[in-house]
């Protein structure tokens, strides 16, 4: 069975085609290609470019794992992407692809199927605990937003469940953290997860603490360079104020990450994927995302017992899309 795998973002594409005629959970990677986001006007473009690249015969499914909500009806399934002025619908898609299996789900939906797929060294561990084989497992992470999904079952009888758990209202835990809410209140309103736990939220925070020590900050600079740049700052302790935001973020990360174990009682695992988390694992390793995950009162030896691990492979999302076409 040959089929194509998207992984949409709002800052990069990852695509695949994939054979699954053999016996591994991770398919044969037949041909694969990573894209700017940006770079293109809609979707379409990209696929065409991308299937003609190949040069390959007939797709037997695809599905493509997007940064956003996905609806759908009797008439097929469309997404308007978070983060890009693209809106995909699988009719038209399935124009595009030549197959009318065609499949859109969320891109940290993808992710919890991609669990499956992982091997050993595609984790670090951050918490052992103490794992039940049957509890649902949590995927949750930062990168260009954020985002969370569950996976629920084993084996080939699993079911990935998305969310928007970026969107939450964020919950300060300090007087500090209550400082940055009523900073960012007066930027955005109400404040969602997403504004703090993402590439744009480190550089808001680094901002709000600038802002409050009276430095210079980058106005409404919030690009990915910037927050690279932040981070780099920080592992070398070339700079206080980095590594104050960068610990602000982690810390805020942990909590949060904690918050949602214990709201879906993942002792099957939690694993914190996205763009940011293999960046900044010594940091994630130091203890402060692991504190805040485990400090919730009376609910703290449940959170002890939850396994936590950190996923390094990028392509985890793409894994995950690649097995629910093969799936169609």
């Amino acid at each position: 069975m040959r089929v194509l795998a998207g992984d949409i973002g709002g800052t990069k594409t990852l695509l695949q085609i994939s054979e699954f005629d053999r016996p591994s959970v991770r398919g044969h990677v037949v041909y694969q290609q990573e894209y700017a986001s940006r770079a293109y006007t809609d979707v379409a473009a990209m696929l065409k470019g991308f299937l003609h690249e190949a040069a390959l015969s007939a797709l037997d499914a695809a599905c493509l794992a997007v940064a956003g909500p996905v609806s759908g009806n009797a008439h097929g399934q469309s997404a308007q992407l978070t983060n890009l002025p693209w809106r995909l619908e699988t009719r038209a898609l399935a124009d595009v692809l030549h197959t009318p299996r065609v499949r859109l789900i969320n891109d940290f939906q993808a992710a919890a199927y991609g669990i499956e797929a992982l091997e050993p060294d595609d984790l670090v561990i951050l918490q052992r605990g103490e794992p039940l084989p049957d509890a649902p497992r949590l995927v949750a992470g930062a990168g260009t937003g954020f985002g969370a999904a569950l996976l629920i079952g084993k084996n080939t009888h699993v079911q990935a469940m998305a969310t928007e758990a970026g969107h939450a209202a964020f919950a300060p835990l300090d007087e500090l953290q209550s400082e940055l809410l009523r900073w960012l209140s007066g930027h955005y309103g109400r404040v969602s997860y997403e504004r703090i736990l993402s590439g744009a939220g480190l550089v808001r925070i680094y901002d709000f603490l600038a802002s409050r020590s009276g430095k210079a900050h980058g106005a409404d600079d919030t690009g990915d360079a910037r927050a690279a740049e932040i981070t780099a700052r920080a592992a070398r302790g070339e700079e206080e104020l980095a590594r104050e935001a960068l610990d602000m973020f982690i810390r805020i990360y942990g909590a949060y990450a904690g918050d949602l174990a214990l709201i879906t009682l993942a002792r099957g695992g939690v694993y914190i994927a996205g763009g940011i988390a293999p960046r900044i694992v010594s940091q994630l390793q130091s203890g402060s995302f692991m504190h805040a995950f485990n400090g919730k009162g009376r609910m703290s030896d449940i959170a002890r017992a939850m396994p936590v691990r950190v996923v390094l492979n990028p392509r985890i999302g793409l894994m995950g899309a690649a097995l629910a076409a093969a799936g169609l």
